[in-house]
Order: C-alpha cells, then structure tokens, then sequence
C-alpha cells in the first residue's frame, strides 16, 4: 500500500530565516510560495522526498510537523485503513488523507496519491554537487511505547520491519521501518520505560555524496557542525548539525571514505 514517504513538514517561528537556513544546510534552493507579498511556505525537492517549510503558530514553537506517505490508489488507502480501524478525514481539494492524530498516538500523519514510479527533479544545487544533500536518510519519532509504534507502522501502516534492536549502550530500543528507500525510525528511552504519552516526530538524518566535501562546504558557510566520526551503520561516517535547523536535531550521513585514495 504505502511505497514511499512523500514529504515531510517543518514548522519555524520565522519562515524566511528557516527557508534560507535550510539552503544553507542543504545546498540547495528553495522554491517560495508568496501570499499578499510575503511568503507563506517554501519547499525543497530532493531525490526522494520534499521538504516543506511553514510558519509555525504562536502557540507552536515549531520543528517537524508532519510527514505525508505516498500511495497509489488513494480510495483503496481509504477502505484498508478504514478496516484496520484508522479514523480518516479528507482535505478539501481532496489531495490529502489525514489520520486522526488519536489514531497515531499523537503524531500528524497524512497520506497522498502518488505513482510508484514518479521520479523527482531535485531543486537545484549550490556549488559542488558532491558536498550537497541529495536524499532524507531516515526520518526519527521518539515513542514511550515500542509495541504500540509496532502495531501501527508494521500492523496498519503496513511499513515492512526491518530492526529491532534494544542496545543499552545508547539506552535505546530502535525500531526500523522500511519506506520507499529511507527508514522510519522510531526510537524508544529504556531509562523511563514503556509509558501511555504521545509520541513525537523529533529528528532527521540527510544523506550526501561525500561526507568529508559535506562537512567542509557546511562549516564554510557558517552551520554549526561537530566533529566527524564513524556512524552506527557499517561503512558511514556522520555529523551533527547543530544551527540552520529550524530547531529539528538533524544527522548528515555519508559513505565512509578515510580508507580510500583519492584519485590522481
């Protein structure tokens, strides 16, 4: 049923800062969506998701938002997630399908028509393309219950389950749901235990050609980043971005080259 994760939506408390902070840390241009002169969103498309940025209410103070997954028949969507007990509404386009945050423990998700084998023009990047994000890696929700996150991405969402793994070492329980070609990681605290709260759409992690031309052309630029090191996924290397954000703590992953000779 879902192929693919189709957006995902972060909210700032100023739109024009987040919009230029994102193509900073992106590397790529945004294209703005302008009401009575101002702006009032912006996007930017990469290789398998869109990234969408709003303004974020007075009484919100922003940070992801939303993810929207992509289907290919939105009306059989409609009568399998009816079945499997999802409260749904339409928007009044009727693009979207929203899922009842009840329904979701909280987290605002929304699914939308899309063919399987729709292919992306990425917004158009800034200098090297080799040191520029080209893709959403995995997309985090913190849960206070494992089980529960489960039964709805596995059981209704129906997202294939690819880890579970419980290391105390990070005093995390990891759940990793594969969508399209990125993850949908949920992750659980051990040290507070297994609770009846909602769950938060909470982190990013960016994908890019090189890690090392990544790390450089973001800390040219003026992005907060700590050091490199080695990632958790054999084979990668990774950093943190700690400004240009918008507030969502964010993971930039890439191919570990150290070991390799630069060609001549």
């Amino acid at each position: 049923m879902i192929h693919a994760l189709d957006h995902i939506v972060v909210a700032a408390g100023s739109l024009e800062s987040a919009v230029a902070d994102y193509e900073v840390l992106l590397g790529r241009c945004a294209d703005r969506v302008t009401g009575n002169g101002d702006p009032v969103r912006a996007s930017i498309q990469l290789a398998n998701i869109r990234l969408n940025l709003v303004a974020a209410p007075a009484s919100n103070d922003g940070g992801l938002v939303g993810l929207a997954f992509s289907v290919a028949d939105l009306g059989r969507a409609r009568q399998l997630l009816t079945r499997r007990a999802l409260k749904l509404s339409q928007d009044a386009d009727g693009e979207f399908m929203h899922i009842d945050p009840a329904s979701t423990h909280g987290t605002p998700l929304q699914i939308v028509e899309r063919p399987p084998t729709a292919t992306q023009q990425l917004a158009g990047a800034v200098g090297d393309r080799d040191a520029v994000v080209t893709a959403l890696d995995h997309v985090v929700i913190r849960s206070p219950n494992p089980e529960r996150a489960v039964a709805l991405y596995a059981g209704r969402l129906g997202l294939s389950l690819r880890l579970d793994r419980s290391e105390p070492a990070w005093g995390a329980r990891l759940l990793f749901f594969r969508c399209g070609d990125l993850i949908v990681e949920v992750a659980h605290d051990l040290k507070t235990g297994v609770g009846d709260g909602p769950d938060c759409q909470w982190g990013l992690s960016w994908r890019v050609p090189d890690i090392g031309k990544a790390h450089a052309r973001m800390q040219a630029a003026g992005v907060q980043v700590s050091d490199l090191r080695a990632g958790r996924r054999p084979g990668t290397r990774v950093f943190t971005a700690k400004s240009h954000t918008a507030g969502v703590p964010t993971l930039v992953i890439g191919e570990d080259r150290s070991g390799q000779q630069e060609p001549a």
